[in-house]
């Protein structure tokens, strides 16, 4: 008989790459234990680089898709790139029919190579309607400073208003905008909390990584589904993250991208081949 898996339903744009989207977060749940159903939010057309095109997946044909795994039982639910407004409403829909399931959502607001991928407008309805779904938020600090709508300069006080929002706690990493008094050779990650904040450092490692996020927030959310605590799935999914980041694979001289199945044996080099 085969051991109980706990399902994360995934809703997230489809990298062909791998190293972020889709592929990323399924990787992530399934090494951290748990089954990935994924349902894509957009396509895109993206490299190691940047994200050079982006399209919606129909806010009906999504919906479909969701409604066609209710026989699963889903213990945590991963949201990543909303591409727009009628995707944004699709999948707050779809979050609701499961109430009580935790939310993981990484806000993917601009590509690592520099691509806006939210407007404004789609901002403003995401902190509206998604946010009072969210039981924890994975931003970057850019991403905290856009979501808090610029009303504050210190990152408590933006992850306060967000969860005066809704959103239940945060967890803001700041590998890509390191905090001044932060040393540089170290990344703190924080976690907002009602009960309180927690820290975390980790050693930085060299270059540049795409997925980072994608690999994180998927690994929280198999751990909430594993039934962890908040603090412990926090810190077993940054622990995670790192040793996928640390053991990356840089194809030619563009960003890395995480391994997340970095303990599966590979061949050496020319065996296997004829």
């Amino acid at each position: 008989m085969n051991p109980h898996l706990p399902v994360v339903l995934v809703l997230a744009g489809h990298d062909p790459t791998g190293g972020a989207g889709l592929v990323a977060d399924a990787e992530a749940v399934a090494a951290c234990g748990g089954w990935a159903l994924t349902l894509p939010t957009a396509l895109t057309v993206q490299d190691c680089r940047d994200v050079h095109a982006v399209q919606p997946v129909a806010a009906t044909m999504l919906s479909d898709m969701a409604a066609a795994l209710e026989t699963f039982e889903i213990a945590a639910i991963k949201v990543g790139l909303i591409p727009d407004h009628e995707v944004l409403e699709a999948v707050v829909a779809i979050i609701r029919r499961r109430p009580g399931v935790p939310v993981v959502a990484d806000p993917v607001l601009q590509a690592g190579g520099g691509t806006e991928l939210s407007t404004s407008d789609l901002v403003t309805a995401y902190r509206a309607h998604l946010l009072p779904l969210v039981d924890i938020l994975t931003p970057n600090r850019r991403e905290l400073a856009r979501l808090a709508d610029g009303q504050h300069s210190d990152d408590t006080q933006r992850a306060v208003s967000l969860m005066r929002l809704g959103c239940q706690s945060l967890l803001v990493t700041s590998t890509d905008d390191p905090e001044v008094p932060v040393p540089g050779d170290t990344v703190r990650h924080t976690l907002h909390a009602p009960h309180g904040d927690r820290q975390w450092s980790w050693p930085r490692l060299e270059g540049h990584y795409h997925g980072s996020g994608c690999t994180l927030a998927a690994a929280l959310a198999a751990r909430l589904a594993r039934g962890e605590s908040l603090v412990s799935a926090c810190q077993q999914a940054q622990a995670f993250t790192w040793q996928a980041l640390a053991h990356g694979w840089q194809p030619g001289h563009d960003q890395c991208l995480p391994r997340r199945l970095w303990q599966l044996p590979t061949l050496p080099p020319g065996e296997g081949e004829d």
